[in-house]
């Protein structure tokens, strides 16, 4: 009897959703909204421009505008600023995973379970599981509560010229950062060719892309993540420092100026055969106007080993909602949110250039065999490889990543040696993090 009824009640629940699911429709659910239009910042790479092929779609099957404005990077955080202080700021939030915490804390997203606990508003297909545990976690969540929606999401890869490789006598790329040093740098560098290029132009660039990757390949850390006292001076933070610096006789005189546009186009042109860059420039690799590696030669892999194993770059972007704009606003930026991230749509955005936060879609033989980053992208996303914390997400990193990059520049160009370089540095985000309230105990150590 027990059992019978545990399977009518599991049929009925089935069927309730199943009806739920079908009763539900995105015209209907944004029929109150047509005609409202909805801005956003975007910024000029290919996720953003994948987006923007769907958005026709969404706009003549809702009667929502979305209107976006393309914004350099290293401007957005400070126009979010000024805009939400003022008051004002566009209806969709594009987060980058560093600032969810200070966006959060400071009230400028709106929890997002509102929109998706409203059965109005929430598709019963969003199925907030269905993304990569650790990209909802890292780009839309803050202090377990979900604010964006993960959209735009990197994962730090090693792209390399398998024929260049050849050439030079090696089988496959270095397994090992130590591999790239010792081994592959010096036959790899000559004759107006480099073996790698780490991007490291003075912003987030050499904050997050240059320095930070620089001390999780060798396990150091800025920060220990209990006491949140700095950490560059231990052993293991200086020793991935001074690896980077090492490594700088193997690559262009004028990478400290580099920023990931200048990097890939070096690897594009063939003037350097390895570069560890964003999931994300897979479509500007593979463009043949861009670049004359061509498929034959291009390989993927996972980001090389390091003493403390395999610890990727992990970036990007969750997009959420202002909550200064109006309701009719804040629940069409919702809709055009649910959308543009779901699960319908992944292989669409996958196709037209963007990388999906949706595990499923990477499970599609047709998408593992097209493009080459997949597989070796899943496998940095996994649990246990991916750190969600690889920047910290407090509201103070925007301020510590100023000092780290002018910093880590000095260091990079000989100006500091790394001790002296980790002392200002671990002295001035202590004061920042002191001021903060962290070692009061009046701030939660959250990162």
């Amino acid at each position: 009897m027990k059992r019978t009824l545990a399977l009518t009640a599991a049929f009925l629940s089935v069927a309730l959703a199943t009806q739920q699911a079908q009763a539900w429709s995105l015209k209907e659910a944004a029929a109150p909204y047509a005609g409202t239009t909805i801005t956003g910042i975007f910024l000029d790479r290919p996720g953003y421009k994948a987006a923007d092929t769907l958005i026709p779609q969404f706009e003549k099957e809702t009667g929502i505008k979305v209107k976006t404005e393309v914004v350099p990077y290293e401007s957005t955080n400070q126009r979010y600023v000024l805009d939400f202080t003022s008051g004002g700021g566009t209806d969709l939030v594009l987060s980058d995973v560093v600032w969810i915490g200070q966006f959060a804390d400071a009230g400028w997203m709106a929890p997002l379970d509102k929109f998706y606990n409203d059965p109005k508003l929430a598709d019963p297909a969003l199925n907030l599981k269905g993304f990569f545990p650790v990209l909802l976690d890292s780009f839309g969540t803050w202090n377990k509560k979900v604010y964006g929606l993960p959209f735009d999401n990197y994962s730090g890869l090693m792209y390399y010229n398998k024929c260049a490789l050849k050439q030079a006598g090696f089988a496959g790329p270095p397994k090992t950062w130590n591999e790239l040093l010792t081994k592959y740098g010096p036959k790899l560098t000559g004759n107006g060719k480099y073996a790698f290029a780490l991007q490291s132009r003075r912003g987030e660039t050499q904050s997050a892309d240059s320095f930070m990757r620089t001390l999780w390949l060798s396990g150091g850390s800025l920060i220990d993540p209990k006491t949140f006292e700095p950490t560059l001076a231990s052993a293991a933070s200086q020793k991935g420092l001074q690896f980077r610096q090492d490594l700088l006789k193997f690559m262009p005189p004028g990478v400290v100026d580099q920023d990931h546009n200048e990097v890939v186009a070096a690897f594009n042109n063939g003037t350097v055969p390895i570069i560890t860059e964003w999931s994300a420039f897979y479509p500007t690799i593979t463009d043949p106007k861009q670049s004359k590696i061509g498929l034959n030669c291009l390989g993927v892999t996972t980001e090389p080993l390091g003493s403390a194993g395999l610890k990727p770059a992990l970036g990007g972007f969750s997009l959420g909602v202002n909550p200064n704009s109006d309701a009719k606003k804040q629940a069409a930026a919702y809709l055009f949110i649910q959308w543009i991230t779901s699960e319908k749509n992944a292989k669409a955005y996958v196709q037209a250039g963007g990388v999906s936060g949706r595990q499923a879609v990477y499970k599609d033989p047709a998408i593992r065999s097209k493009f080459l980053y997949v597989d070796p992208m899943v496998k940095s996303w996994s649990a246990g490889t991916a750190v969600p914390a690889f920047r910290p997400r407090f509201a103070e990193w925007p301020q510590i990543s100023q000092i780290v990059a002018e910093n880590g520049t000095k260091i990079m160009l000989g100006q500091l040696s790394t001790a002296a370089g980790a002392k200002v540095i671990d002295d001035q985000v202590k004061a920042i993090l002191d001021k903060a309230g962290y070692y009061s105990g009046k701030k939660a150590k959250l990162q």
